[in-house]
């Protein structure tokens, strides 16, 4: 016998069944197989024995050649296969996109947009693939490098020392606009605050004559100001050279962000600071962020910075929008971060029982979030702000292993969750009951995002968490009838 399509296949027994006037439970009682298993079968994801095909053909009026055909029995079912076998390669899953099920709400002009604009990236993947390997290579490689250095630069620290000493700041509290002039004085700069710096831009630097431009405290408050002069101070302090790829580009992205963060919260201030709150099991990224009127997440990175190798705990950082998706992470305590298949973090949606997540529905989202949750690697603590300055919104985590949560404070708290994810059945797994219930008989509008063809995740619809909608859906009716 050929080789089976399972897709064709399972389209073509759709076909014949429907022509036939026949349910799934009428073709199941003719060939002795249950609905759900003849689902899957339409579905392409079971192959069918021989014996199934022939007792198929049998119930079903036709031959099995009609059966086998290779071709999909109709303009709609060939847009189908196409829609499945787009999202099961590699190029369309990068996207991170959720599963589509081509229902029948979905219009077939739906289904045209969708199998055109997958060739057309397709070929755009093609001409691009290099450059998104060297960049994923890239951003691995390093993730690796700071996870090995327990994200812990010392030749850094010392840089950054020698410039704070040089303008005689001791770091006793929050670097004023004073000192900040004279460490850019000290680089050869004057610092220019004006509202005309490109929106585009954070910083324009003169060098020809010296000048450091950033926007004016309308468009950027004081800490972040601080934060981008010292960013762009860091380029220079480390003699970065024009980045010749993206290698150079992301590496002194890291080491300048490095820099500022060191300057901010000294070394030599911090980690005394730090030991002392630890013996007192009072650790706080709060209290740094305060100490040093930094945000709370150049606090949480400071922290991870001198973590491990003062404290001797390692940790793990997260930064991520409402909806779960991960713009930055670091760890080197085996916490089970979401990856796609080349192990790439960013862009991954957290599980919605994780810390970081509940925070947003939690009676502490303006205050700090304290959480246990137990994954597949083992139990981690963590805590949680929202950091509300922009939109959207972003939630910022530092946690630790169970057995390291004693030294912070917030380690009793009484919150705790279990996930799964991503490997078991967890919040992104649509029960069979849900399923059963709202499937067909739901539709979202969903939210527009300048990320919607980031990576994202979820299930059905882009951008939408299906099982949060049928929650909401349950939920809605079961409050109808009380």
């Amino acid at each position: 016998m050929a080789v089976i399509d399972p897709l064709v296949f399972g389209q073509r027994v759709r076909h014949y069944r429907k022509a036939a006037g026949m349910t799934l439970d009428d073709l199941g009682a003719k060939v002795s197989k249950p609905a759900p298993f003849l689902s899957l079968l339409e579905n392409g994801k079971k192959e069918p024995k021989l014996g199934l095909i022939n007792d198929l053909s049998v119930s079903l009026g036709v031959d099995v050649s009609d059966l086998l055909s290779a071709d999909a029995p109709s303009r709609r079912a060939e847009m189908e296969v196409a829609i499945e076998r787009a999202q099961r390669d590699q190029a369309y899953r990068d996207l991170g996109l959720p599963y589509l099920k081509p229902t029948a709400r979905l219009p077939d002009a739906a289904l045209e947009h969708i199998v055109r604009l997958y060739g057309e990236l397709r070929g755009r993947e093609k001409s691009a693939s290099f450059t998104r390997s060297e960049a994923r290579a890239v951003n691995a490689e390093l993730r690796a490098e700071m996870t090995e250095r327990g994200n812990y630069f010392a030749e850094i620290e010392a840089l950054a020392a020698r410039a704070v000493a040089a303008i005689g700041y001791e770091g006793q509290g929050a670097m004023s606009k004073g000192d900040l002039n004279k460490l850019a004085g000290h680089f050869g700069f004057k610092v220019i605050r004006t509202p005309d710096v490109p929106a585009s831009v954070r910083s324009v630097t003169d060098m020809r004559n010296g000048k450091l431009y950033v926007h004016g405290r309308d468009s950027l408050d004081s800490k972040r100001s601080r934060t981008v002069v010292l960013q762009t101070l860091g380029h220079f302090a480390l003699d970065h050279p024009d980045p010749k790829n993206f290698s150079e580009f992301l590496r002194q992205r890291v080491e300048s962000n490095y820099f500022a963060g060191a300057v901010l919260v000294p070394e030599a201030v911090a980690v005394p600071y730090l030991l002392d709150a630890k013996t007192n099991r009072n650790l706080s990224v709060e209290d740094l962020k305060d100490r040093f009127f930094v945000s709370y997440e150049m606090a949480g990175h400071r922290f991870t910075n001198l973590a491990t190798e003062h404290l001797g705990l390692k940790t793990h950082f997260v930064r991520s929008d409402d909806q779960g998706i991960i713009w930055k992470a670091y760890s080197n305590n085996g916490v089970p971060f979401p990856a796609n298949s080349i192990g790439a973090i960013e862009g991954q949606r957290l599980c919605r029982e994780w810390g970081t997540r509940q925070a947003f529905v939690s009676d502490a989202r303006y205050t700090i979030h304290y959480q246990y949750t137990d994954t597949s690697e083992g139990t981690f603590w963590c805590a949680t702000f929202v950091e509300t300055v922009d939109e959207p919104y972003a939630a910022i985590t530092v946690g630790v292993r169970f057995e390291e949560a004693k030294w912070f404070r917030g380690w009793n708290t009484d919150r705790r969750s279990t996930s799964d994810c991503p490997d078991g059945e967890c919040c992104r797994t649509v029960t069979d009951r849900m399923a059963e219930r709202w499937n067909g008989n739901s539709w979202s509008s969903v939210r527009p995002n300048s990320h919607v063809l980031a990576a994202m995740p979820v299930e059905t619809i882009p951008g939408v968490d299906m099982v949060e909608i049928y929650e909401f859906l349950t939920n809605q009716e079961n409050a109808a009838f009380r």
